[in-house]
């Protein structure tokens, strides 16, 4: 018989529906029971796409008798941590602070008050491997809730203090100046994998916002250092198992150190991340790998990832028909029963496909080779290779869709919808793709309509529901991807959008000790503590998206207090950006912005108009991080009250017209797109500024 989880619209929460453990979702009725009772609450907080998840929940929450011992003992809630970034936030850190480490499934014992005092992530159903079972860890803990509360107690209280002055504790504040940018671009150097790319070793992320500020180290100063560490990890991604070489899109990360064999789930905020830094990566650096992968990873959302009404769907599992990478390897026979004897031979090659496999016996595709190596491997000219290989992908895919599908998680969540709508829309623009256009347009309207009430955003919607709370990140990555949109676009309603949201999000997040913002909302319930990332991870920082958002809308409208607020959050991190650079990637590129001359470009001349279009492309065209880029439209002059930037602008002759300035000094206008080229390149000579 169903579970409370029933009433869910959550995937994770109602995979466990039918779980014999009588679980809850996180609620008032789950915490009044347990204050009721006076009973200590287990909170088990994991994903959809997460494998570890999946087997401790066969291995323990199916079981009856490991269930009865948690339903006697404890008042159980079950908690999807991309619906409630908070909780996770909170006792994620508590279960760190406790052991050392963390990770998915969590675990975590509390109060009734929600004050943890006991946690950890996976036990085994038996004693294995130095580990105690899931089974004697709920009884020792039930035992000392029982006979030494005194102590349980206690660790609570010191618990409730660390977690408290933890998310309330802000670093002293520094100074910005280039020197922070130096020294961070050289932290990352040191622990750059000089043969593999990417940062450290196994498991090895993506981490695309370390990749973005090497682009922008290497625009700003020239660094070929900069340069040659984003080619190398750009392209050892693009060309190994991590990536899908079939259907497009990056799985989670690499469980080895060469990025080869993945960790299969797809995650909608990598793929966003990692299509925008292959755009930046293919206007910067010239590479047309990364054109074709940022191409094929939005292809791949649009296809798979994208509900009817426009929303992106959150995940796509790891595991199909009980098995982790099930369906993305491939046999040599599989190969060949497709594409023929011969074609199946030069494929496989391309892919690095052996007979003995590269993972269980299977073969994730990779290209270990260049193509004209393989070419002289196989006897064949290069150009016949490719284009065999071009041809088969396709029948591959084809043949794939026969499979049975890893599951699906289709809960739109607003902030990984933020990320993804940004994507697209720089994606329409650089790639000169209509049809991105149209997709980030329904995507940006569908979230307005749908996740906002009463003009605050909400989290999460599914089966026609949409509910809970947003959070810093939902408001940050939503107004990053609305500016980005507006500037794709030139339609007004987008910025307009973006500047309320903006306004709410000061309002709802803003803290009165100092610029930093929390987490959730002042209009949130009220939690062991109020949590505070200030960390760029898997994906960005509230933080660190508030504070580029504020930046570039301050250039935008002229609001010196975003240009304030914006500086205030940086310096609070200005210390920590230099000295731990892995995780403030974002932060550092808000920063550079901070400390550089953005480029306003202004464009006029009538809507719909080619020259318009021709002046716009050439801005894509380049790799200029920092412009931002406005329409001074003829037939809205009000527009110029939003955005001074654009006032006084007319288009020249009834020519569609450009103007770059920076920091007020301007350069004459031009009407060809080669000059606007040019001026782009030359810039104004403005000077850098500290603060």
């Amino acid at each position: 018989m169903p579970n409370r989880l029933a009433n869910e619209t959550s995937p994770y929460l109602l995979q466990h529906q039918d779980n014999p453990v009588d679980w809850y979702a996180w609620g008032p009725e789950a915490l009044a029971k347990a204050k009721a009772e006076d009973k200590p609450i287990l909170v088990s907080i994991g994903y959809s796409a997460c494998h570890w998840c999946h087997v401790m929940e066969h291995e323990s929450f199916e079981d009856e008798a490991t269930a009865a011992v948690m339903n006697r003992n404890f008042v159980n809630i079950k908690v999807d941590r991309e619906e409630r970034p908070d909780i996770d936030s909170i006792y994620m850190s508590a279960v760190q602070a406790m052991t050392g480490h963390g990770g998915w499934p969590l675990n975590a014992f509390l109060t009734p008050d929600g004050v943890p005092f006991y946690g950890g992530t996976y036990w085994p159903p038996e004693d294995r491997m130095g580990m105690p079972s899931f089974t004697k860890v709920l009884e020792s803990v039930a035992e000392a809730y029982r006979e030494r509360r005194e102590g349980v107690e206690d660790n609570a209280e010191q618990l409730r203090s660390y977690l408290q002055e933890s998310t309330r504790a802000a670093p002293a504040p520094g100074d910005l100046n280039p020197g922070v940018l130096d020294t961070a671009l050289k932290g990352l150097a040191q622990s750059f994998d000089a043969q593999n790319g990417g940062f450290g070793g196994a498991p090895k992320f993506p981490q695309p916002a370390n990749l973005e500020f090497l682009l922008r180290e290497h625009h700003r100063t020239g660094d070929q250092r900069a340069a040659a560490m984003a080619t190398l990890t750009l392209t050892k991604m693009a060309t190994g198992g991590m990536y899908d070489h079939v259907g497009g899109g990056f799985a989670r990360y690499a469980v080895d150190a060469v990025w080869l064999v993945p960790h299969f789930e797809k995650m909608l905020y990598d793929n966003a991340q990692l299509a925008r830094v292959y755009l930046d990566g293919y206007r910067a650096l010239g590479v047309d790998l990364f054109r074709q992968v940022a191409t094929e990873t939005l292809e791949y959302v649009a296809r798979e990832m994208t509900s009817p009404a426009g929303g992106f769907y959150s995940t796509q599992d790891a595991d199909s028909e009980g098995e982790e990478g099930r369906f993305y390897v491939w046999s040599p026979d599989e190969i060949e029963a497709v594409l023929g004897a011969e074609d199946g031979r030069l494929v496989g090659a391309y892919y690095g496909v052996t007979p003995s496999g590269n993972f269980e016996g299977k073969n994730i595709l990779n290209v270990p080779r260049p193509a004209e190596e393989v070419a002289s491997r196989v006897g064949v000219p290069v150009e016949q290779l490719v284009a065999t290989v071009e041809a088969a992908r396709p029948k591959l895919y084809a043949a794939r869709e026969e499979r049975v599908h890893p599951g699906r998680d289709e809960k739109i969540l607003t902030s990984w919808n933020g990320l993804m709508l940004r994507a697209f829309a720089e994606g329409t623009r650089v790639l000169d793709r209509p049809d991105f256009r149209e997709i980030a347009v329904r995507n940006a309207a569908f979230l307005l309509d749908h996740l906002r009430a009463d003009g605050r955003l909400l989290r999460t919607h599914k089966d026609g529901q949409s509910k809970l709370n947003g959070y810093l990140e939902d408001y940050a990555f939503l107004i990053d991807g609305l500016v980005a949109l507006y500037q794709a676009t030139f339609e007004r309603r987008w910025i307009e959008e973006a500047i309320t949201l903006t306004e709410t999000m000061i309002r709802e997040f803003g803290d009165e000790g100092d610029d930093l913002l929390f987490d959730t909302g002042a209009s949130h319930e009220t939690l062991v503590a109020r949590p505070r990332d200030l960390q760029d991870g898997a994906t960005p920082s509230g933080n660190s998206v508030a504070a580029d958002v504020l930046l570039r809308l301050a250039a935008m409208t002229g609001n010196e207090a975003y240009q304030r607020r914006a500086t205030g959050i940086l310096r609070a991190l200005a210390r920590p950006m230099a000295e731990h650079p892995t995780a403030f990637g974002r932060f550092l590129s808000a920063l550079e912005f901070a400390l550089g001359t953005p480029k306003e470009v202004a464009i006029a001349g009538d809507r719909g108009d080619p020259g318009v279009e021709a002046l716009a492309a050439q801005v894509y065209r380049r790799y200029e991080p920092n412009a931002i880029l406005g329409f001074a439209d003829p037939a809205d002059s009000s527009i110029n009250d939003l955005l001074p930037f654009l006032a006084e602008r007319p288009a020249r002759g009834g020519t569609a017209t450009a103007y770059v300035c920076e920091r007020y000094a301007c350069l004459p206008p031009v009407t060809d797109p080669a000059d606007l080229a040019i001026q782009l390149e030359q810039g104004t000579g403005v000077v850098w500024q500290e603060f």
